[in-house]
């Protein structure tokens, strides 16, 4: 409590009824949350099984777990600290036989989610190739976050993805079920559903959560919120801690009304504004606050810091991206270099994923250690997939589309056409295509080998099932279980390159590792909870398994590096049509969440901001003219240097001229 500063205390010392704090970047949230709950467990002696903290990611959630344990000790045992997802399955585990599905349900991936709607389309006489099914799982992943479900959805009869999605949602819902499945947006929707219509399974989990608390409440959808606003009903004391400022994720259902309606919603509740920052130099603040106080829907604060001005921020103006590439990579050479720097204490942000190819060949030239984060995730590489596809039949052998990826990895000689004629089959007669396989024999139009191979494969599997035990053991079971498959032969009989099959041969040691890690980290789970954990991992998680702390220079959107800090900073592309987005211009001309999108950029910077535009871009091959990005014009002339010419007595000027120039552009286009 001593380290608080006076509003921070405030918050902590506030338990009661409802509060919003709203929280500022670098404000020092997670520091108030996690000294809030100690203080209920330890000056207020609430039990800890009272007490719920929600948060988005699964390393926010762990790492306020590892602070609340440091602080409180054995008091904390039993207190939930999850993510939103974590908790849905918690209530879903305990109580979805009420929605006729087993608790040993499984999650499916998004790839897993594809071939269901493919399959739910075909019944429906719907061609994948006249409507993505991409666009069909997007549009109900919508629906269910806002918690509507295929009986309820109402398609505009003009829109054609509209009509296909209605007629592809309740046989998707019904596959699903059949599969003794659930999709990532069902657990929500579920978890409410269950609140809402069954009275006693809504008390008991009142009854057990008397305080609430919630972290990035800005970001949270309409099923999140409902979520929350049920099991708080009883008793009242709810937390919510956000920053509409910092609300980036519109386009994936966060709604930022939830946090500016909570004091009406709540109308007795208090509110703790935590302004300082102790992250950022107070020129990087400034232009901050200067950017965002342009959007008009937003609660009044401005961050400060007691840690004194710092540099300037350099602008680098640039003729291309290749120029902006090199002109960004000789200055983190420059600052490695004079400050004595780790690469990982840069950072290069921007809008679009596409920009990152000039800065990877630049980087790449000047043989600088760099990372993309945001490609591909360790547990989404098909190897990975595959492998993990088996451990999760052997958990449910209901769950179809694990089975369907497994049954001929390695190859068993079982085609495309007799997995048709088994699904075809397995549907007709209402049974699960694990039994399916058992009867393969009297299926019609089905090969003697293509029989012995679909029979051989289900004996396998059966004794697997049998033989495995799921509580213990885990990493020796699977390291076994691959080796009978002889994943390692397959990888090379089917790879060219040598290289890049040990890569996936290491991989696939990975699971074993990752195995034998959770089972001694978690000795009263079992194989249900690894898959459990796999199923709600987060992009925060996702970096590659084997080294978690390299020394790189970071690669990553804007999007992606919210929760992030880096003593350099460099946010490329500060130009109109890329930030602000040029999609975002036609959706929402205020572009205020655009607009919240370059203040969290700014403020990951802790020590230093660099800002890079370009006068010229490529686009298929053609030069186009850039405009420099309003947002630019939006921070005062006096807080940038012009880093392209290296002198600080031009800066303002120059700054000046570019935002005049913008607007001259801006008003002689209209």
């Amino acid at each position: 409590m001593k380290r608080l500063n006076p509003p921070q205390q405030q918050a902590v010392n506030n338990t009661e009824g409802p509060l919003l704090i709203l929280a500022g970047a670098g404000s020092g949230k997670t520091q108030v949350i996690t000294t809030r709950i100690v203080h209920l467990l330890k000056s207020r002696h609430i039990p800890a099984e009272n007490i719920l903290a929600v948060t988005f990611t699964n390393k926010a959630a762990r790492e306020m777990n590892e602070r609340v344990r440091s602080m409180a000790g054995s008091v904390a045992d039993g207190i939930v600290i999850s993510t939103f997802h974590s908790l849905g399955v918690r209530i879903l585990r305990r109580d979805i036989k009420s929605l006729g599905f087993k608790p040993n349900f499984s999650i499916y991936s998004s790839s897993d989610q594809a071939g269901v709607v493919r399959q739910a389309m075909r019944e429906r006489g719907i061609d994948p190739k006249q409507i993505d099914p991409d666009r069909i799982l997007w549009k109900i992943s919508g629906l269910k976050n806002n918690l509507i479900g295929p009986e309820a959805f109402k398609p505009d009869g003009l829109d054609r993805i509209e009509l296909a999605t209605a007629a592809v949602y309740l046989r998707y819902q019904e596959l699903l079920k059949g599969f003794n499945a659930i999709d990532f947006d069902d657990i929500i929707m579920f978890s409410v559903g269950l609140l809402q219509t069954t009275p006693g399974i809504l008390k008991q989990w009142q009854e057990r959560f008397c305080y609430i608390m919630v972290d990035e409440y800005q970001d949270t959808n309409a099923s999140q919120y409902l979520l929350i606003s049920l099991l708080a009903q009883r008793h009242g004391n709810i937390c919510v801690v956000g920053d509409d400022d910092q609300s980036i994720y519109g386009w994936r259902g966060a709604d930022i009304q939830n946090i500016l309606n909570f004091e009406r919603e709540y109308p007795d509740c208090r509110v703790i504004k935590l302004e300082q920052n102790y992250r950022s130099s107070g020129s990087i603040l400034d232009a901050a606050n200067s950017v965002i106080r342009n959007n008009s829907l937003r609660s009044d604060k401005a961050l400060w810091s007691a840690a004194g001005q710092g540099r300037d921020i350099d602008l680098v103006e640039a003729d291309s991206e290749e120029d902006e590439a090199a002109k960004i990579v000789e200055s983190i050479l420059l600052e490695q270099f004079k400050e004595k720097l780790s690469w990982s204490d840069f950072a290069i942000l921007y809008r679009s994923n596409a920009q990152s190819r000039a800065f990877e060949e630049k980087l790449r030239m000047e043989r600088i250690p760099y990372i993309v984060v945001g490609g591909q995730q360790f547990y989404e590489r098909k190897e990975v997939k595959d492998a993990i596809a088996y451990l999760r039949v052997i958990d449910n052998p209901g769950d179809e589309a694990s089975l369907l990826r497994i049954i001929n990895f390695p190859r068993r000689g079982i085609g495309d056409t007799t997995l048709l004629r088994l699904n075809q089959w397995s549907m007709e007669r209402d049974i699960p295509l694990f039994e399916a396989l058992k009867g393969v024999h009297e299926i019609p139009d089905i090969s003697d080998s293509s029989c012995k191979n679909v029979a051989a494969f289900h004996t396998m599997m059966q004794g697997v099932i049998d033989g495995f035990d799921c509580r213990s053991n885990l990493g020796k079971q699977v390291n076994a279980l691959f080796n009978r498959l002889r994943i390692e032969d397959e990888m090379y009989r089917t790879m060219n390159d040598a290289a890049q099959a040990k890569k996936r041969i290491e991989n696939i040691e990975q699971i074993v590792n990752s195995l034998a890690v959770f089972e001694e980290q978690n000795p009263r789970n079992g194989l249900s909870e690894f898959l459990e954990r796999i199923s709600l991992m987060d992009n925060q998680d996702s970096e590659d398994v084997r080294d978690q702390s390299r020394n790189v220079v970071t690669l990553m959107s804007l999007h992606s590096s919210k929760g992030l800090e880096f003593e350099h900073v460099y946010l490329a592309g500060m130009e109109e049509g890329l930030l602000p987005h040029k999609r975002s211009l036609e959706e929402d001309p205020t572009v205020a969440e655009e607009r919240r999108l370059c203040y969290v950029g700014i403020t990951r910077a802790r020590k230093h901001l660099t800002i890079s535009l370009c006068t010229t871009r490529r686009k298929y091959g053609t030069v186009e003219k850039r405009m420099p990005s309003r947002f630019l014009a939006e921070i005062p002339a006096h807080l940038l240097n012009n880093a392209a010419s290296g002198s600080t007595e031009d800066s303002s000027p120059k700054a000046t001229s570019m935002a005049d120039d913008f607007f001259a552009r801006m008003l002689g286009d209209n």
